[in-house]
């Protein structure tokens, strides 16, 4: 991958890792029969954070858990979900990664009202695509503040015919600083008490895992963290991406083995460990030294040998070519605001969404847009209904996968391109330091 590459920060290296795997059955938190309705609630909830005697944290949850449940369907499925808010603040239910209809994409004040406090909001479309993808809360400028206290939480549809794995697991990432009451801090609300504590699933690693050897694993990677790039990289085994945001792809191998998983990244990865009893295969997060995550051991007699790891399917529905040469092109220039920790899109620095669209198109118009980074800082920016491609920096080609966020980095451009083929208002908005809050949240709309 092309994608750059950033170190772990010294906070990263010292802090304490907590962390753990969620194996993935068949079928999770999932309703029985095809369009059964699931209720899922935002209500009050707490986690140990920190070992006891200290405090546990108070936070938010879906279903008061956090992460919230593991929703799974299968290809095919017609969703329902009604979200219950049992909090006193404004929430909705969107998805990351998963493309819904306009109307279903829970963005407050673009797609629906937020859902206030005591009431209820049914989201219903049909699972159309496979792949891995995450929940939230979006309502500016909540946003990342609900994310950072815990509203959150994965969604998978599985493929009409899934890949044969020995095991499929799930790696929620979060980030949390704490005070030294163990609440939870978020954004520029003071000093933590000691360092980021950096969790997945909200369980301690390293998790040691026996397997037999040379089984097959599926990892689901979402990172929710606010503003770092952690490079995950994986030891004794040889990784092959399956799927990057969501979006099958080619199956490839990392550069240097290595990921760069930015605030709300996805990727689905397979690998198998290795095929001798005694030896191990970890994920870790990339430093000096290595923060593993987890770690297969092997164990007893070898499985037999499988086929070799296959590409999935590709959505049929993405265009094989985008016509560039007839692209609605256009540039989105990030500055820094002057309030220190804002930002400026094209320009104006404005909280939650403009009144107006950066542009708008008839559906099956190609667009080719530029991220123009005029700041010393990193964004992980998404356009929300699409998926794109990343084009080189010659215009002499594209990656090899469809995407729905890009890195763009400190002083760089990064162009885009796709078809805009799903009608409504999309938002296009930064995923890092409180990004979205605070300046970095537009839309455009396609009619």
């Amino acid at each position: 991958m092309h994608s750059p590459l950033l170190i772990p920060t010294r906070r990263h290296i010292l802090g304490q890792i907590v962390a753990c795997l969620v194996p993935l059955p068949a079928r999770a938190e999932a309703p029985s029969g095809a369009g059964a309705l699931r209720v899922v609630e935002a209500r009050e909830a707490t986690l140990q954070l920190l070992p006891e005697p200290a405090k546990a944290t108070p936070l938010l949850g879906f279903d008061g858990s956090i992460p919230g449940p593991l929703l799974r369907f299968e290809q095919g499925d017609d969703i329902a979900l009604r979200l219950v808010n049992k909090l006193d603040e404004p929430v909705t239910f969107s998805l990351q990664g998963l493309r819904v209809p306009n109307a279903m994409a829970g963005i407050a004040g673009l797609t629906q009202p937020a859902v206030a406090p005591g009431s209820s909001f049914d989201y219903r479309f049909t699972a159309r695509e496979s792949g891995l993808s995450w929940y939230q809360s979006h309502v500016l400028p909540r946003t990342a503040e609900q994310i950072g206290k815990g509203l959150a939480g994965a969604l998978i549809v599985d493929e009409a015919k899934p890949p044969p794995v020995d095991r499929g697991m799930l790696l929620f990432l979060a980030e949390w600083s704490l005070d030294a009451e163990a609440r939870a801090l978020v954004g520029p609300t003071g000093d933590s008490a000691g360092a980021p504590l950096l969790t997945v699933n909200s369980r301690p690693v390293p998790l040691r895992e026996v397997v037999a050897p040379r089984s097959r694993m599926r990892l689901r990677i979402a990172s929710t963290i606010a503003s770092e790039v952690l490079p995950i990289g994986f030891t004794g085994a040889r990784p092959l991406v399956l799927a990057v945001d969501g979006a099958p792809c080619e199956a490839f191998e990392p550069a240097r083995g290595t990921l760069p998983v930015g605030p709300g990244a996805l990727y689905d990865v397979m690998l198998d460990v290795p095929s001798a009893p005694g030896m191990e295969a970890s994920v870790v997060v990339r430093g000096n030294p290595d923060l593993p995550l987890v770690t297969f051991k092997t164990e007893g007699e070898p499985r037999a040998e499988l086929p070799p790891i296959a590409s999935l399917e590709p959505i049929p529905s993405l265009p094989t070519k985008i016509k560039l040469e007839a692209a609605r092109r256009a540039d989105l220039v990030i500055e820094a605001a002057e309030n220190a920790g804002s930002w400026k899109l094209n320009g104006a620095a404005v909280t939650g969404f403009p009144e107006k669209p950066i542009f708008s198109v008839k559906r099956g118009t190609p667009v080719s847009l530029g991220f123009v980074n005029r700041t010393s800082a990193v964004h992980h920016m998404r356009v929300h209904g699409h998926y794109m491609r990343i084009l080189h920096g010659l215009d002499d080609g594209w990656e090899p996968y469809w995407r729905n966020c890009v890195l763009v980095p400190p002083g760089k451009t990064k162009r885009v391109a796709f078809v805009a083929d799903a009608t409504g208002k999309w938002p296009i908005e930064g995923l890092m330091h409180e990004a979205r809050s605070r300046g970095l949240a537009t839309f455009f709309e396609v009619t």
